[in-house]
């Protein structure tokens, strides 16, 4: 077993072996999203902690949101939000053993996509709208 070939072949399957597929992107994503969860997570307590030091520190993460980067950063955590909810409902489904089929998954997986996109542009359309 000391043969040098068999010590620089990986131990398990990786992306180098694999073509890349769809449900591979959405993997992906759904761990990405949690990802993005827990920083925007931490930029609502940095918030909350903000408003409970006083109105400078309050001031200051409101002009950090309201700006571009800060917008940006709150679109995106709002769609990571509803990617993980939508790709979560979606598991919730596998765990009950229904979609496993290519078909279907496939399917669900293009929903859960555009579903998020939808509901990410309508909550900052309503967003907007309520501020008047």
């Amino acid at each position: 077993m000391s043969d040098s070939k068999a010590q620089d072949r990986p131990l398990s399957p990786h992306l180098q072996v694999y073509r890349w597929e769809w449900t591979m992107l959405y993997s992906i994503l759904h761990r990405m999203t949690g990802v993005g969860l827990a920083v925007g997570t931490t930029v609502l307590v940095w918030w909350l902690v903000a408003m409970a030091i006083g109105p400078g520190a309050f001031d200051l993460v409101q002009s950090f949101l309201g700006s571009i980067i800060g917008r940006l950063m709150l679109f995106g955590w709002t769609w990571a939000l509803f990617y993980h909810l939508a790709n979560g409902i979606r598991h919730l489904f596998w765990d009950a053993g229904m979609g496993f089929e290519l078909e279907t998954g496939r399917l669900t997986g293009h929903t859960v996509l555009a579903s998020s996109v939808v509901l990410t542009v309508l909550a900052w359309v309503c967003g907007y709208a309520a501020l008047g």
